[in-house]
């Protein structure tokens, strides 16, 4: 039973497979963030914006690697590293922002302002008072106590570990083969 398991968890974290997995994960969360803005009405903060680019960059270095591994010949197991890496920097953006919103410490100076550049003062104090001020230190949604951000950050741990996870299930599986 015991090596049925270890063979079962080795097919599922075989090293595409981990690459997949990750780029689910990072696109159901950037998915999930896009739902809460567009759907939910919750505009984000700058943090936020940050963190999205973080899962982008996840699912770039995820299926990117995928597709360019074949043809230049390149290990699976190197775009796990760089997947865990692009991982590891979701996990301090999210990290940081949950820091924020805990007030551990301070976020950055202006959370978020599009000002356009034309027009007179006027029309700048007008499009100052209309626009919403999302602060990166407010918790507009929790689940079981956790932010956005805390959830983030958790499920990106995830990421990270999946990634390891299959590079050193991939490592065993390319040992017993050869």
């Amino acid at each position: 039973m015991a090596d049925t398991l270890k063979q079962e968890l080795s097919v599922l974290l075989a090293p595409q497979h981990g690459l997949v997995l990750c780029a689910l994960i990072s696109a159901a969360l950037l998915g999930g963030a896009l739902l809460f803005e567009h759907v939910g009405g919750m505009a984000p903060c700058s943090l936020c914006i940050w963190q999205r680019w973080a899962h982008v960059a996840v699912i770039v270095c995820s299926l990117g690697w995928l597709v360019i591994s074949q043809p230049i010949g390149a290990s699976l197991r190197a775009g796990l590293i760089i997947t865990a890496l692009a991982g590891i920097t979701s996990v301090g953006v999210a990290g940081y922002h949950a820091g924020v919103e805990w007030q551990l410490w301070a976020g950055p100076a202006g959370c978020t302002a599009s000002l356009s550049s034309g027009g007179s003062t006027a029309d700048l104090v007008d499009s100052l008072l209309a626009t919403p001020v999302v602060r990166c230190d407010d918790v507009p949604w929790s689940l079981f106590g956790l932010s956005m951000a805390g959830w983030n950050m958790l499920l990106s741990v995830d990421i990270v570990a999946l990634a390891m996870m299959s590079f050193i299930f991939g490592d065993r599986n390319r040992r017993r083969t050869s």
